[in-house]
């Protein structure tokens, strides 16, 4: 019976960290890699995991889960250089420019709410 139960515990266990790991991003059709991102009171979640990333184009598509008017703004990690800013709508989804993210990274945040800045500084070549 203890053997019987730990099986049943080990195949659960399994099943359950393959349900919850969560993806990369990929690329679409035109070779840009899309980013998904809720903005939330105060705060980003992203669909798909943002580690290992590799320079390359990408698009950010911001959905506004907050309630209120939220913004989005995207720098280059090093320089702070401005790639793309814009305010969102409560309910609404927009996406950024197709941007060249090198291995410098980049961040982003919300200029509207107060949010930290979210920072992609490890993203490697090849």
């Amino acid at each position: 019976m203890k053997k019987l139960i730990t099986q049943i515990m080990l195949v659960t266990a399994v099943l359950f960290s393959f349900a919850t790991s969560a993806a990369t991003p990929t690329q679409n059709a035109d070779g840009v890699v899309e980013i998904y991102l809720d903005q939330h009171g105060g705060y980003f979640s992203a669909k798909d995991t943002l580690a290992s990333l590799k320079p390359g184009k990408y698009q950010f598509i911001i959905t506004n889960k907050a309630g209120k008017l939220v913004g989005f703004q995207l720098q280059n990690f090093t320089t702070h250089e401005a790639l793309d800013m814009f305010p969102i709508e409560p309910g609404k989804t927009l996406r950024s420019d197709v941007v060249e993210v090198t291995a410098e990274g980049v961040r982003f945040r919300c200029p509207i709410n107060p949010t930290p800045w979210y920072d992609m500084d490890v993203i490697k070549a090849g």
